[in-house]
């Protein structure tokens, strides 16, 4: 008896045994099953040590696509180990059904990561530089552009985006870029839009802009972008302030809002505190005096140079946000806080006198009879102003005196520019001296003063209305062929025609002019 039932301990050993090696094999058999067909899938288990299964594709596809992946290793089994067996694939398969949320978490967090690195370098680029390659995740920066452009008839500017760094009281700007950057850029580039101007230039300082590797180190840091210009050249001429500065600093600085900073070379400090107003509605930031200053200034986006398009002119199409020269008229009213807008139509002239303001120049180009321009004008109705904004005249007290007139008139130069004060609707008369100047007088004010929505008329003087009738005799060629004092320069153009000419207007012949301005005012 007791040999029998040590056979059957012994028996029952044996099976013991040979089903755990059955089922050890089974599970062996299964993982190179599950290795073999998607070894990239990474899984950690619960014991530390890293394995790869394959996230199952549906809830029956668990192996090779279906139930009967492992339908060879089946057939060698008895019952009770194909039951072992089963249990353990069962095992298997709810840890696979857990396995794909910690491989898709680890994998979105790499992604993640990815993204993140990604992102630290975009930044530091514009978006239209940078690519991302989705196969690879690496960024590709394109090629810079230029620094600086040079293609403007008018004005060079340049134009930086990164680390930029300006040096007080010296002649650079710089871009930083790795010391393995090749070719190193250098420009040299006056920053006031009288381009090939060499008059005007020589008081200009020349400022180079260059990529370069090697920078005093930054003592000043700005989050704003700076704006480099010159007030030297031709400022102090009130048409030159507007149309050399005043004009491009609106259409380069506007779009800021305010956020922008002026780092100003051939400091003038007279020119500042005449401006201040502007410079103030234009920038939050006191300006920069680039000559005294001793700070290393680094920004982050610097423009060198102001952009600018003809005289006295905006256009739309290249100017941000669409300006216009009425958008920068409306902004100079606003400046000096002017009460007009715009002129509404006079319909009965004996309920308000139209009030006419004569520019009445004191040198060059001057009326010789303004008191019988006067008395002529009064005749018709008008009220009558004479004045004249030189150099130093206190410029709002004049604009809200501009501002209040429905007509201007005066001879062709800088106190025209005046006229950016009027309101829209309003008549500039513009009269143009003997020689040959109808197209600059247009081309300063003419065009000028109808983009800003004004109406405008121009009345070329006679040989008869000139004072060079008293200097030449009749025949002379400055007369007879006046262009050909053009041919030979604007220098003698401006010597004859302009620095020694006055005007005395035939006020019956002008008398025409008076009503149609009136004219204007009643339409």
């Amino acid at each position: 008896m007791g040999s029998k039932l040590k056979l059957v301990r012994n028996v029952n050993h044996s099976r013991r045994f040979r089903f755990v090696v059955l089922m050890a094999g089974c599970f062996v058999v299964t993982m190179a099953f599950l290795v073999a067909s998607k070894p990239q899938t990474p899984v950690h288990s619960h014991s530390g040590f890293r394995t790869w299964l394959p996230p199952p594709q549906s809830g029956d596809d668990v192996v090779n696509g279906d139930n009967n992946g492992i339908q060879g290793i089946h057939s060698a089994l008895s019952e009770e180990e194909d039951a072992l067996n089963s249990q353990a694939l069962g095992e298997v398969e709810k840890e696979e059904k857990r396995v794909p949320h910690v491989a898709e978490s680890n994998i979105e967090k790499e992604k993640s990561f990815q993204r993140e690195e990604n992102a630290i370098v975009v930044e530091s680029i514009p978006k239209e530089e940078a690519s991302i390659h989705e196969l690879t995740g690496t960024i590709q920066i394109p090629e810079r552009k230029p620094l600086c452009d040079v293609s403007d008839q008018r004005v060079d500017v340049c134009e930086m985006y990164g680390d930029i760094r300006i040096p007080g009281n010296s002649s650079s700007v710089i871009f930083m870029e790795p010391s393995n950057a090749e070719p190193k850029e250098v420009w040299r580039v006056h920053p006031y839009p009288r381009k090939g101007d060499e008059a005007c230039l020589a008081g200009v300082r020349e400022l180079t802009v260059k990529a370069s590797s090697e920078s005093p180190k930054c003592t000043f840091h700005h989050d704003v972008p700076a704006i480099v210009f010159s007030v030297g050249g031709y400022t102090g001429n009130l048409f030159h302030d507007f149309t050399d500065l005043l004009v491009p600093l609106f259409l380069t600085a506007r779009q800021f809002d305010g956020e922008v900073r002026f780092v100003v070379t051939d400091f003038k400090r007279w020119w500042i505190a005449k401006y201040l107003p502007v410079l103030q509605r234009l920038s939050n930031y006191p300006v920069i005096d680039h000559d005294r200053d001793e700070e290393v200034h680094c920004f982050k986006q610097v423009i060198v140079g102001l952009r600018a398009h003809k005289e006295f002119h905006i256009d739309p199409a290249r100017a941000p946000n669409g300006y216009t020269m009425i958008d920068f008229t409306k902004f100079m009213r606003r400046v000096f806080s002017v009460g007009r807008e715009t002129l509404n139509c006079i319909e009965d002239l004996s309920a308000r006198k139209p009030r006419l303001l004569i520019i009445a120049r004191k040198r060059s180009r001057a009326f010789t009879n303004v008191d019988e321009i006067v008395a002529a004008a009064e005749e018709l109705g008008y009220e009558v102003v004479v004045g004249e904004a030189d150099a130093g005249t206190n410029l709002a007290r004049f604009a809200q005196i501009v501002n209040s007139c429905d007509v201007m008139m005066g001879v062709h130069g800088a106190g025209l520019t005046n006229f950016v004060f009027l309101p829209l609707n309003a008549t500039v008369i513009q009269i143009v001296p003997w020689g040959g100047l109808e197209w600059l007088a247009v081309l300063d004010f003419g065009n000028p003063a109808k983009e800003m929505g004004l109406n405008y008329v121009q009345y070329s003087i006679s040989i008869e209305e000139s004072t060079l009738s008293e200097q030449y005799p009749k025949d002379h060629p400055a007369f007879t062929d006046p262009m050909s004092f053009h041919k030979r320069g604007f220098h003698v153009v401006r010597s004859t025609f302009m620095e020694n000419q006055n005007v005395k207007l035939d006020v019956s012949r002008f008398r025409d002019v008076l009503w149609k301005a009136l004219e204007h005012m009643m339409q």
